[in-house]
Formats: C-alpha cells, structure tokens, sequence
C-alpha cells in the first residue's frame, strides 16, 4: 500500500502543478491542462484515502514522516483546484473589469499585442456590466488631489512596482497601457489607466482585461483595488 500511496500522491501533485508551466513555456493545450488538474483531484483524494486507511489499519508500521510527506503532496492536489473552484464561484463568470462602464479606457498600444487573443479588445457591457456592478461596487473612478503630471508620473511608477509590463508605443495622451503575466500559467492580462484632468484634480479610470479564460476569477478587480492602494500610498493624497 506504502508505493501505491507514494506513486498515487506524487501522480496527482505534478497533474495539478505541471500544467501551468507546461502550458506556459511548452505551449500545452489548455484544455488538456485543465483536464490534468481536474483528474489530479481525483487522484489526490484516492491517496488521501488510502493514507487514512493505512493509518487505521497498519497504525503501528506507519512511516510518520513519508506520510506527512505523502499528505501534503494530495492535499494541494485536491485543495488547491478545490480551492479556485470556490473562488469561482463567489465571483462573476466576466474577465473585463473597469472603473468607468459608460465610457470604458480603450485599448491602443496593446491593440497590436491581443490580435490572436481569444477575448476580443472591445467592451462588452451589457451583461458584463450588470454583473460588474452587482459584484464589484468599489470599482469606480477615482478622484486624486493632485495635478494630472504628478498623478501620471505616480501611476508610472506603481505600474513598474507591480512588475507590469509597460507597451509604450501609440498610447494616448495621459494614458498608460500595460501587461501583467500570471506566475502560475503565465495568462497575460492587460491594463489600460486613463488620467483625465479636473481642475486641479485628477480622475484616474484603470480597466483590466484578461487575453483567455471566460472567469478571471476575481484576479482583474483584484488588480485594479491593489493598483488604486499603491498609487494612493505614492501621491499621499487623495479622495473619491
């Protein structure tokens, strides 16, 4: 039972593991990677219930600590996809989030980048933007007291922290685009933040679209909220 417990456990880890940066760097097909995940669990919790019957039943021969070790390895194959599933279904099944859903910040230097996305550049509103509203009502543009240049050049600089990658050519005046990849799969996602001037104010609108995928997971207004915290923490000053 010990190498059916072993084999079994390492198995189902890297059907879980493996596919985001087989994905990622050799080009696996998605659907088979999610597949391999969603097998993986089923293989993870075939271990974990082979682990607790050798518990029960051999208790006094049990290797406490390749046991341990077997655990953990099929409890992040059943927790972890487990884990996002519960994730996805506390959010809503859109990937294109923005804090103005009349006149959405549009997509120009990345234009070029997404041509062969699945999800197209366009806004789609309607059902997307209910959906957006009822889910994420702190999503909203935001008003900074500061003038437009020190907003910009603030903005610029929590773009770089955040590790986004910048696609500086054709972009709009007062308007920063950028790319952020995933670790895991490596999805990219793209950002587009709009500076518009308001007397000696600045209204800040920042939209995140995901190139794949129907759900983002939450991932994109999640990036929008960590976006708006770090540029507050950099101008110092600022109010809706």
């Amino acid at each position: 039972m010990r190498a059916i417990i072993a084999l079994l456990s390492i198995v189902s880890f890297l059907m879980v593991v493996l596919p985001g940066p087989l994905y990622q760097f050799l080009g696996l097909d998605l659907g088979l990677a999610f597949t391999s995940i969603r097998y993986g669990v089923f293989v993870g919790g075939a271990a974990l219930i082979l682990i607790i019957l050798q518990v029960i039943i051999a208790r006094k021969t049990v290797s406490w600590g390749s046991t341990l070790f077997y655990t953990i390895l099929a409890l992040v194959a059943v927790v972890m996809p487990l884990s996002m599933m519960g994730k996805a279904s506390t959010v809503p099944p859109i990937h294109d989030i923005t804090t103005d859903v009349t006149n959405p910040p549009a997509f120009v230097a990345v234009a070029p980048l997404r041509a062969d996305a699945p999800n197209p550049i366009d806004y789609e509103g309607g059902e997307v933007t209910r959906q957006q509203l009822e889910a994420y009502p702190e999503i909203k543009t935001q008003l900074f007291a500061k003038p437009v240049e020190e907003v910009f050049t603030a903005a610029e600089q929590t773009v770089d922290a955040m590790g986004w990658e910048r696609v500086e050519g054709n972009a709009k005046e007062n308007t920063i685009e950028a790319t952020d990849t995933t670790t895991w799969f490596g999805f990219k996602d793209d950002v587009v933040i709009r500076l518009t001037q308001k007397g000696d104010d600045t209204l800040v609108d920042v939209r995140s679209k995901s190139r794949v995928g129907r759900s983002d997971l939450g991932k994109n207004a999640e990036r929008i909220n960590s976006f708006f915290e770090n540029l507050r923490q950099r101008t110092d000053v600022s109010y809706e």
